[in-house]
């Protein structure tokens, strides 16, 4: 049985528009299941190039020139796993989901001042995760700027329909007002009651496995720790890397 890596390739060879080595010409420094390697460890690790291009005995623009070139094919070859709308309503109809954001940091572009981010202090995109009760993933939104509040990212992207959708949906304070379960908050000068709290305590803890599924998706380095490439690339290697994510929990376990 192929493993994930072999299938990856299989799947990027087929979707090359030329052959990865001609006959004609200075050949590749770097054979073409190396080459998917090495795209693959710079999403999962964000190393810098330089160090990528030591560990693989390859040069920056080598790595470079790789990763430019095969992130969107990654992409493409891997979009069929990434859950569409119509995917998620048809997983949580008559389901509990649970839904909850995060920032993917990024360097600070001097021309994108969106994205910062002041309740997590740096800058970075807003990405919105669905699960449900079990941590099953149902659906990773498409980044939005870093200024961006959760309860805004709720309905600007597809979460509201997806959720409303659903057997009922529950998130964190961030998301008050959206039409969920969420803890109350401590009235200003005031405390909560006992219920209250008692009942936060409840939701918190069946929160916690979409928090979980937000500490496997950032597993994947480039979304946890500074993004370093132009802005420009940005989507590509989110998308790549997003589509990964599924492929990695999905292919080979049906």
């Amino acid at each position: 049985m192929l493993t994930q890596m072999q299938e990856l390739v299989r799947r990027v060879q087929d979707a090359l528009p030329e052959p990865w080595h001609k006959k004609v010409g200075r050949p590749k420094s770097c054979g073409l299941y190396h080459a998917v390697e090495v795209a693959c460890m710079y999403l999962r690790h964000n190393g810098t190039q330089e160090f990528i291009g030591d560990l693989r005995d390859t040069s920056q623009p080598t790595v470079s020139r790789i990763v430019t070139t095969l992130i969107p094919l990654i992409t493409s070859v891997l979009k069929e796993f990434v859950p569409n709308v119509e995917d998620a309503i048809e997983i949580v109809n008559g389901r509990v989901c649970l839904v909850d954001g995060t920032i993917t940091p990024c360097w600070s572009y001097a021309d994108h001042p969106e994205l910062w981010s002041r309740k997590h202090g740096t800058t970075g995109f807003n990405a919105q995760l669905i699960s449900l009760l079990d941590g099953y993933a149902v659906y990773i939104s498409d980044p939005l700027p870093g200024s961006t509040h959760d309860a805004r990212a709720f309905t600007t992207t597809p979460v509201a329909e997806i959720v409303e959708k659903s057997g009922g949906g529950i998130g964190d304070k961030g998301y008050q007002g959206c039409g969920i379960v969420t803890p109350r908050k401590t009235p200003p000068g005031g405390e909560l009651s006992k219920g209250d709290k008692a009942n936060n305590a409840v939701i918190s803890g069946l929160r916690a496995p979409v928090e979980r599924l937000i500490a496997h998706f950032k597993s994947w380095r480039i979304f946890h720790t500074d993004y370093r490439r132009p802005y420009r690339t940005y989507q590509d290697a989110y998308d790549a890397t997003r589509g990964l994510f599924f492929f990695s929990i999905t292919w080979g376990f049906e």
